[in-house]
C-alpha cells in the first residue's frame, strides 16, 4: 500500500483536506464549510468545536475518495493569530479569538512598551495581546494552555496539547532567531506554563488518537506533525524554493512574500520573518490592490476592459492606487492618499493606468525588501484573483523585470501536505 500524506487547512470560510502521494501528486481533496465568526465590533470569535467539527467532515469526505490508511504524516495550518485557552484535557475554555480580532488593544499598548520593535507580537491583533486579553476572563482560571487554530485541531488528532511551530508562535512572541521564549514576556506577567512547546513545521511530534484514527478509519500508525500558518502553507504550496523567489497575492490587497538567506524585520512597515527552517519568509503587505480597483470598477466592467488593454504600450500614467488614505507597505504613511490623476477619457487607459501602478507598488516592495537585505528578486509567482489576468500578468513581468507566472497550486492544504511529505521545510 503506497503512503499518502495529508493536510489540512482551516480557514476562514472552512476546512480543506488534501492527500498527496510520496511524488507529491495530489491523490483527493475535500472541504467543508465553515459559518462566519460572530463579529461585535473590535471582537471577532468562533466556537473552536465548528473547526473540529468541519476538519471531521472534511476528512469524512476525503475518505470516500482514498483510503485514509494509507496516510502516514499529518500537517494542519490555520489562520495566523487565532488564538484559544484550553485545559489539561484539551477543552476550550474560551472562544476562539480569530485572527483580525482587534479588541486588546489595552494589552497591544502593554507589548509595545516592553517588547523589541522586530517582535511579530505587536499590534492589538497578534496573538500575544490576544492571550493577555484572554486571561483576564473568569474562565480562564483552569488554563493549561495557550494554542493555536491550527495547534488545537492537531492537538484532537494526536490528544497531545501544548505543542506549537515557530511559524504559529511568532505572533505570541517567539524569537524565531534565537529559537526560544524571550525574557521581556515575563515583564508583562505571561505565564510559561501556558505558552507551547515549539516545533520545526512539519516535524512529527505524536501518534494519532487511536479513537481518531478509527472513528476515520486512518492508520493507527499515522504521526501527527507539527504545523503552519496558512500564509506560509500557502507559499510552499506554490513549490517557491529558491532565495530570491518570491509570491505575490493578488487579493484585496497586494501581498508580497520572498524566500530569503537572513530574518527580514521592519515593525513600523509590517514586514517580518517567519521561519523556514535556515531560510527565512519575509514580507508585507500593501494596501494597494484589488480594493483600490473596485473603487473605479466592477468585476464586470474589468472583464469587459482587460481584452483592449495593452500591456507592450504603456500608459505612462504614475498612479498610486489605495481604496482610501492611508498605506502600511512599501511606504508606511497613514495619510497617504491615493494618486489616480490625470484620468484618461477612456477607461481601458484609465484601468491600464491603475493595473500599472499597483505593478509599481509591487516593484516597489520588492525593492524596499532588498533595502533591507532581502536578497536581489529572481522570480515572481502569483497567486490570487488577479493572477488570472493575463495582460496584467504580462504588465507585472515588464515592471518586475524578472520571470512572473502563475502557481499551478495556490491551496493552503497543498502545502500542509508538502510538509507532512517533506517531514519539514523545503
Amino acid at each position: 500500500m503506497a503512503e499518502m500524506f495529508l493536510g489540512i487547512d482551516v480557514g476562514t470560510g472552512g476546512v480543506r483536506a488534501c492527500a498527496i502521494d510520496a511524488q507529491a501528486g495530489i491523490r483527493g481533496q475535500a472541504s467543508a464549510a465553515l459559518p462566519p465568526p460572530r463579529v461585535h465590533g473590535d471582537a471577532v470569535d468562533q466556537e473552536p468545536e465548528l473547526w473540529w467539527q468541519a476538519a471531521l467532515s472534511a476528512l469524512r469526505k476525503l475518505g470516500e475518495r482514498v483510503d485514509l490508511g494509507s496516510i502516514a504524516r499529518i500537517v494542519v495550518d490555520g489562520t495566523s493569530g487565532t488564538l484559544l485557552l484550553i485545559d489539561d484535557a484539551g477543552r476550550p475554555l474560551t472562544p476562539g479569538l480569530m485572527y483580525n480580532d482587534a479588541r486588546a488593544k489595552a494589552e497591544a499598548a502593554r507589548i509595545a512598551a516592553v517588547a523589541p520593535a522586530d517582535s511579530g507580537a505587536h499590534g492589538a491583533s497578534s496573538a500575544l495581546a490576544k492571550l493577555l486579553h484572554l486571561l483576564a476572563r473568569n474562565d480562564a482560571r483552569n488554563a493549561r494552555h495557550a494554542v493555536h487554530q491550527a495547534d488545537w485541531i492537531a492537538g484532537r488528532l494526536a490528544d497531545r496539547h501544548g505543542i506549537s511551530d515557530e511559524n504559529n508562535a511568532l505572533k505570541l512572541g517567539y524569537d524565531p532567531v534565537t529559537r526560544n521564549w524571550p525574557g521581556w514576556l515575563d515583564q508583562l506577567g505571561v505565564p510559561r506554563a501556558l505558552l507551547p512547546e515549539i516545533k520545526i513545521p512539519g516535524t512529527p511530534f505524536a501518534d494519532i488518537d487511536r479513537n481518531v484514527a478509527q472513528m476515520l478509519g486512518l492508520s493507527p500508525r499515522a504521526k501527527i506533525a507539527a504545523g503552519t500558518t496558512d500564509g506560509v502553507a500557502a507559499f510552499i504550496a506554490t513549490r517557491a524554493d529558491t532565495p530570491g523567489d518570491a509570491v505575490t497575492s493578488l487579493g484585496t490587497t497586494l501581498v508580497v512574500k520572498l524566500l530569503a538567506t537572513q530574518p527580514i524585520f521592519a515593525a513600523n512597515q509590517g514586514v517580518y520573518s517567519h521561519r523556514l527552517g535556515e531560510r527565512w519568509l519575509a514580507g508585507g503587505a500593501s494596501n494597494s490592490g484589488g480594493a483600490a480597483l473596485l473603487m473605479h470598477f466592477s468585476a464586470d466592467d474589468m472583464e469587459r476592459l482587460t481584452p483592449q488593454l495593452v500591456p507592450e504600450q504603456p500608459t505612462g500614467l504614475d498612479y498610486y492606487p489605495l481604496p482610501k488614505p492611508g498605506e502600511r507597505f512599501p511606504i508606511a504613511d497613514p495619510t497617504l492618499a491615493a494618486r489616480i490623476t490625470p484620468r484618461p477619457t477612456e477607461d481601458h487607459r484609465f484601468f491600464q493606468g491603475l493595473l500599472e501602478g499597483i505593478a509599481s507598488v509591487e516593484a516597489l516592495a520588492y525593492r524596499q525588501l532588498a533595502s533591507l537585505g532581502a536578497p536581489p528578486l529572481r522570480r515572481v509567482v502569483s497567486i490570487g484573483g488577479g493572477a488570472r489576468n493575463d495582460k496584467w500578468t504580462a504588465i507585472r513581468h515588464r515592471t518586475l523585470g524578472v520571470p512572473v507566472s502563475v502557481a499551478e497550486q495556490t491551496e493552503a492544504s497543498f502545502g500542509a501536505a508538502l510538509l507532512a511529505l517533506n517531514g519539514g521545510p523545503p
